[in-house]
């Protein structure tokens, strides 16, 4: 028996004083906030029949999916299709339009409707829709959580509404430790809720590193 639903989760705040993009550079973790935001999102649902546990590798995503673990006694499975994109500047702080102001960026920035300066759009779109799917049909029943990033989430936000992929970075709807879901009609998925269980913890938030 499919899923009924699946809920895709943003991981919460992560420990980035210099305020770079760390994209999937190693060894970026939750901070003190940010665990409290994760187990926010998880604590939102307790009661609902959550069933399955999915995480991105990258560790923010990994820590993000402990308090999900706990409070439900599910294992936390890796699936790599839901990982952060790779990017061109990560390490980098970056700023738009003051990246324009280095020459060596300017063949990064030549195509946004691609990116150029990282993943495509249309990559991302597939992957993650590849292992919702999965995730999806291997379920038995109840809801799926499946612990990711922004751009992933938000890719396939636009893609079940029929919006175009390309979209301004600054304009997302996706804060950390919100929870989109999903519900499968016919062949394909629908958004049917989204939801920011750690709205209040947001004001004193720093959310600088995503790609």
């Amino acid at each position: 028996m499919p899923a009924d639903l699946i809920r895709l989760v943003r991981h919460g705040e992560v420990h980035n004083p210099d305020g770079i993009l760390y994209g999937r550079i190693p060894g970026y973790h939750l901070s003190e906030l940010g665990r409290r935001m994760a187990d926010a999102a998880a604590a939102s649902l307790v009661g609902h029949p959550v069933s399955a546990l999915y995480a991105s590798p990258l560790q923010r995503a990994q820590e993000s999916a402990k308090p999900w673990s706990q409070r439900f006694g599910l294992p936390i499975v890796t699936e790599d299709r839901i990982i952060e994109p790779t990017n061109w500047f990560e390490g980098r702080k970056f700023e738009f339009p003051g990246a324009l102001r280095h020459p060596r960026a300017w063949p990064k920035l030549i195509n946004p409707l691609k990116p150029s300066w990282g993943e495509p759009y249309r990559t991302v779109e597939r992957r993650m829709l590849e292992a919702i799917t999965h995730a999806w049909a291997a379920a038995e029943g109840g809801e799926v959580v499946m612990v990711s990033h922004q751009m992933p989430i938000v890719m396939v936000a636009r893609s079940v509404k029929n919006m175009r992929l390309v979209h301004d970075p600054r304009k997302r709807r996706c804060t950390l430790s919100s929870i989109t879901t999903l519900a499968r009609e016919g062949d394909h998925f629908i958004e049917v809720d989204y939801q920011e269980p750690a709205k209040e913890l947001l004001a004193t938030a720093i959310d600088s590193g995503a790609v």
